[in-house]
């Protein structure tokens, strides 16, 4: 390595040497080289892009789903005097501008995006023309179709960094199976040899298991806190209101305790963050949209008062603990009942065998050309919105269709000048131009509504030239401008003879799916009541190997543990009167998988907007009658009943 490398490793992080895996993945960047960053959470994966960044020439851009991580690593960064920005939810158009602007004129080094931005025609407009020097993908594992967190937009990701001309691309996860990692390295166009892995194993991190019912579960959590000095934990739990009613028996208990959760106004979730960042006795109790990215070294304590959804997760939420090297507990509440509501996400993602079909026929009954808005298609077809744009994205891949650039098929300003005043600033055409565009927008309570194709085609233009317009004014501080409705274009390439087949393909790949996710839990079940060191069979999971046992995980100081059996009561015999009546008046549930999210309490694009009389159907007597019943079974019972189309 270099001494300039070293050299500024020392002037701007402070850090005399680097950590295990660091100096390879930066070696190889600085030789013009992608890689691989396979590093335990806390091991420092951020510092593979950042220290890059301010020596290569150009933008670093940054792709991470994580706001916290962008709002965490910026503040870190502005603080050392170094030059990072975000896009994301949060800003507002002001703050949108002026990222922007930084971003053209080149003031900054790094740009955190997260991948749907990409979504964003003008944002593709704006960053094409610029130096990428660097292209750094976080949470890479979303990119593998078999990872445990598979995101559709990540396998645009590697063509948008081939369109943008970047010049190196890093991947970065903490959670990659040997699996995995290849997908990552296939998909990114990564060589193997430069993807780099380190030590999964961290000696300071005790995992305790301790398997409860539902009802002694908040007791022991108790007991446990009160049992060990204070410290910053995190309680994770997986449903928002867990953390809301669990938050508030902490609080009543004398801890200094807060829910976080996605449900939350992201001022209030910023606020809880800088509290949980500055205290040292904080306990947050919330969902997974907690603590990725967040770089507090002194948690003590990581409690799952709920399972986790998989060995992926599992690892990743204990890994932010004890980031200091000091001694920190991961401890797991161990309740089969749990599986229930995690089962219900895994089989609710899956659509029925009849809407896949009937979307794939959809599809390509449309012209050689189109585009769609996936809100609308999700609705029609009742497939959940991430789910049908997989399988979109699998037609693209099967060679069907061929993705364009989104647009948004809205746009909404609010004057900040009266008409008069702006026109006023423009003279001949451009002044009748702007005038004729005003007209033909439409006027709600304080914004004014424009559909640009539809404007365009009155005033006999080209829809680029509507939105050039409203752009120029919302940053010239005239108008206030919002896009909004997302449209998806997509052109078709061939249209398959039989549209079954590809719709069944893909039908039977969504329960494959299924099933892996469904052994994920299986495995974190199995790794808390088996027999051997846990912390070791964990560590193989992600393939290192332990010389010995770890010699502090529950099994290791105690022996195995076991687990209570689960709790499956059966279903009521009265029901089936009661559900064939709704389901001949409701044909929204005339699938067996669909009455069987209805009566478990699953949630889908249809059930909620679906009316049965004034009432929605997801608020029916009958809706979740079954949520404690396991799903399967519920489906079985749902499918006995009736004849079926599949599912």
């Amino acid at each position: 390595m270099s001494t300039d490398v070293r050299a500024a490793l020392k002037r701007h992080f402070g850090f005399e040497a680097f950590r295990p895996g660091q100096e390879a993945v930066v070696g190889h960047l600085m030789a013009g080289h992608s890689a691989a960053a396979v590093f335990p959470t806390g091991g420092g994966k951020s510092l593979c892009y950042q220290l890059p960044a301010l020596l290569l020439p150009g933008l670093t851009l940054v792709v991470s789903p994580l706001i916290a991580l962008m709002k965490d690593q910026i503040d870190a960064l502005t603080r050392r005097g170094i030059a990072a920005a975000r896009l994301d939810s949060t800003l507002d158009a002001a703050a949108y501008r002026r990222v922007m602007d930084q971003v053209r004129n080149g003031a900054l080094r790094l740009l955190y995006v997260a991948p749907e931005r990409f979504n964003n025609e003008r944002f593709r407009q704006a960053i094409t023309p610029l130096r990428i020097s660097l292209f750094a993908v976080d949470e890479a594992h979303c990119i593998s179709e078999w990872g445990h967190n598979f995101r559709p937009d990540y396998l645009k990701l590697a063509g948008f960094a081939q369109a943008c001309g970047a010049e190196r691309v890093l991947a970065l996860t903490a959670t990659a199976t040997e699996h995995v990692l290849a997908d990552i390295c296939k998909g990114l166009t990564i060589d193997s040899e430069r993807a780099v892995r380190t030590g999964f194993y961290r000696p300071n991190l005790s995992l305790v298991t301790t398997p409860v019912s539902a009802a002694e579960r908040d007791g022991i959590l108790l007991d446990a806190l009160r049992a060990n000095p204070p410290g910053p934990t995190i309680v994770y739990v997986t449903l928002q209101r867990t953390a809301e009613e669990s938050a508030v028996r902490l609080a009543a208990a004398g801890f200094e305790a807060r829910a976080y959760h996605a449900g939350m106004q992201d001022e209030v979730r910023a606020a809880i963050q800088d509290w949980f960042m500055a205290s040292d006795q904080a306990i947050v109790v919330a969902t997974i949209a907690f603590g990725m990215g967040i770089d507090k070294a002194n948690i003590r304590y990581v409690y799952h008062y709920n399972l986790p959804k998989s060995l992926e997760n599992y690892s990743q939420e204990i890994g932010r603990a004890g980031r200091d090297g000091e001694p920190a507990i991961c401890h797991m509440l161990v309740c089969p009942d749990d599986l229930n509501v995690l089962e219900n996400f895994v089989y609710g993602d899956t659509p029925d065998l009849g809407a896949v079909r009937g979307l794939v026929s959809d599809v390509f009954s449309r012209g050689s050309e189109f585009d769609i808005s996936l809100y609308e298609l999700s609705f029609e077809h009742n497939i959940r919105p991430l789910v049908l744009r997989t399988l979109l994205t699998y037609l693209e891949l099967k060679g069907f269709l061929t993705g364009g650039t989104p647009f948004y098929g809205q746009y909404q300003f609010k004057p900040l000048l009266t008409s008069r005043e702006i026109l006023a600033r423009f003279e001949g055409s451009r002044r009748t131009f702007l005038a004729d565009l005003f007209r033909q927008a439409q006027k709600a309570r304080y914004w004014f509504h424009i559909d640009p194709a539809a404007v365009a085609t009155a005033l006999g233009t080209d829809r680029e030239r509507i939105i050039r317009a409203l752009d120029w004014l919302g940053e010239h501080q005239m108008l206030q401008v919002e896009a909004t409705g997302v449209r998806h274009r997509y052109r078709r390439l061939q249209a398959p003879a039989d549209p079954t087949v590809p719709a069944d393909e893909l039908y039977h790949y969504g329960l494959q799916r299924e099933a892996a996710e469904i052994e994920r839990l299986r495995q974190v079940v199995e790794l808390a009541g088996r027999d051997g060191c846990r912390t070791a069979a964990l560590a193989a999971h992600f393939g290192e190997q332990l010389e010995q046992a770890c010699g502090h995980c529950s099994w290791c100081r105690s022996g195995t543990s076991e687990i209570p059996e689960r709790t499956t009561p059966g279903i009521p015999r009265d029901l089936r009167d009661q559900v064939d009546q709704l389901v001949s008046a409701a044909s929204a549930l005339d699938e067996p998988r669909s009455l069987a999210r209805f009566l478990c309490g699953v949630p889908s694009p249809r059930l909620s907007r679906t009316k049965l009389g004034k009432q929605s159907l997801g608020k029916h007597p009958l809706a979740g009658t079954l949520a404690h019943v396991p799903f399967r079974e519920v489906m079985d019972w749902a499918r006995a009943g009736r004849p079926h189309n599949g599912g």
